[in-house]
């Protein structure tokens, strides 16, 4: 199968060529065809003459504060459980179950004869999970979505940014929970999932079957079309854009070189499937992102001095606007804005990567899921946003309340400002967070196409082959209203999903008490001394 996507990408290279040369009549074909989907989903409701909130944004924050009551703050319980599930210390009770394990002490270690054939559904591990899902929410957000963020809301916008992604927990919770629970598995144990499959199975058993399956096919389209869009040709453009302009490349074909080897390297990661993808993505993202933030630290520790007085910015500025546009109001839009796109938890993406997981208990995962809003927006947006801030205290690259359009050459200076030539490193960053991002989102999106059109080879095939062409059409054409279009699929995909998962937060509680009660079970066997806990890992 490898040789016929390659051999069917390169027999492609016409219809490449023809995009590339005619890039502006794709872009206003985009614009005259599809403007009023993007204004629909993007549109901003009134609430006076000075300040507008996205519509959409409502909704993602609303289920996030919704999620969180509901849940007694499962953001906050469940995160050193999180930590624990990742580590695997339960991974006994969530491969064979707690009853088999710890219901009967009588038993003892006798039964291990039994309980090393039995397996259990799924397809990676929580660490591979979790990663793969990681992939795809941290990437160009962190380094130029927060860049632009600042620039429109000032400093006061990281506070809500992190108010968002504490928030934000609880959805990841949530959906993610629902993706374990009402995934499909087949004969040969590859996995589906996600909002389409909760959509319909959880819906039906609350009796709108109907409205489930609208849902979901509404959810499955709108994947599709983020994936190709905002998961890929925005990632490849920017990539592209960002690695010709670093090694001064010109002529028209550089993005077109670059995107048929971007091209390549995703085709040999997503042919593997889920399992494949999760094996990369556990080694790039945890790389990456380590990079990433030791530079952020080392630049932090070099002005330590400074940190308190960053820090006294922020909380000053989210409460009082310190004049940008908008005012306090302006500022928490911008922050909650940027920390609920960033890690979109509410969305429904990370369900389709996080339903692969192997356990017994679904909310396993959603604990799990938590960390993504937690690790992306509280730790690395509120990282690039201290080294933006301290950097730039007399003003020198960046004028708070004045727009800018290139977040990456903002965050590019800042880090060069204490290490010299940094943007080199932070070029290859974008490229890998772009990579992982692809990847992620080839996945998500073939589950949606699957959903829509049938799972077989063929099926499958056909996806790949078309999402490898986007890559290449990404990064070697300007994109405009394409990528606006692409970016209100994905927010689109907002509405079927928090619908869903709003209705089904009974069946979210039933599981997490079900799983709690399983630790507490096992806490209590080995307190006991009934049971030798290594006897059962």
């Amino acid at each position: 199968m490898n040789k016929k996507l390659l051999s069917l990408l390169f027999l492609m290279m016409p219809v490449i060529m023809f995009a590339q040369s005619t890039t502006d009549k794709i872009d206003q074909l985009f614009k005259d065809y599809t403007g009023w989907f993007v204004e629909a989903i993007f549109y901003e409701i009134p609430f006076s003459d000075s300040f507008k909130i996205p519509w959409v944004l409502i909704v993602l924050i609303g289920g996030a504060i919704y999620f969180t009551i509901y849940f007694k703050f499962i953001n906050i319980t469940g995160f050193i459980t999180a930590f624990k599930v990742v580590k695997g210390k339960y991974e006994d009770i969530e491969k064979h179950g707690v009853d088999k394990l710890y219901g009967d002490k009588t038993s003892g270690p006798d039964i291990l004869t039994t309980l090393r054939d039995d397996g259990v559904e799924g397809e990676v591990s929580h660490f591979q999970a979790l990663t793969a899902a990681l992939s795809a929410t941290v990437g160009l957000g962190n380094i130029a979505g927060v860049a632009v963020a600042l620039s429109i809301g000032g400093p006061g916008a990281t506070f809500w940014m992190i108010v968002a992604g504490l928030f934000g927990m609880a959805s990841k919770f949530a959906e993610c929970t629902l993706g374990v629970k009402y995934r499909d598995v087949d004969e040969d144990g590859t996995v589906y999932g996600g909002p389409m499959y909760y959509l319909t199975k959880g819906l039906k058993e609350k009796g709108a079957g109907g409205l489930g399956k609208v849902l979901a096919v509404l959810f499955a389209i709108f994947v599709v079309g983020g994936s190709f869009g905002g998961g890929n040709m925005f990632q490849a453009n920017q990539a592209a854009a960002q690695f010709t302009k670093l090694f001064n490349l010109t002529g028209g074909n550089a993005g077109l070189y670059f995107g048929l080897v971007m091209a390549v390297l995703v085709a040999v990661v997503i042919i593997g499937g889920i399992k494949r993808i999760a094996s990369v993505t556990e080694k790039v993202v945890p790389f990456m992102a380590g990079i990433y933030v030791l530079a952020a630290l080392i630049i932090l520790f070099a002005n330590f001095s400074l940190i308190d007085d960053a820090f006294l910015l922020i909380y000053d500025g989210a409460f009082s606007g310190l004049g940008v546009a908008g005012g306090l109001v302006g500022v928490m839009i911008q922050g909650i804005r940027r920390g609920a796109f960033s890690n979109e938890a509410g969305v429904g993406s990370a369900a389709i990567a996080h339903s692969a997981v192997r356990t017994k208990y679904p909310a396993s995962e959603g604990i799990v899921a938590l960390l993504e809003p937690f690790i992306d927006t509280v730790i690395i947006c509120t990282m690039t946003a201290l080294v933006i801030i301290i950097t730039n205290f007399d003003g020198e690259f960046m004028e708070y309340g004045v727009e800018i359009k290139q977040g990456v050459e903002i965050t590019a200076v800042a880090f060069d400002t204490v290490i010299p030539h940094f943007s080199i490193v932070l070029t290859i960053a974008v490229i890998l967070f772009a990579f992982s991002t692809m990847i992620s989102w080839s996945y998500y999106g073939m589950q949606g196409w699957v959903f829509l059109f049938g799972k077989g080879k063929y099926t499958d095939l056909a996806y790949k082959v078309l999402f490898l062409i986007f890559v290449v059409i990404g990064a070697s054409i300007s994109l405009g209203a394409v990528i606006d279009f692409s970016d209100a699929m994905i927010f689109a995909m907002v509405v079927p999903n928090i619908i869903g998962v709003v209705m089904l937060s009974p069946v979210i509680k039933k599981e997490l008490k079900r799983y709690m009660n399983a630790i507490n079970k096992k806490k209590e066997a080995i307190e006991d001394g009934a049971v030798d806990v290594n006897d059962h890992l």
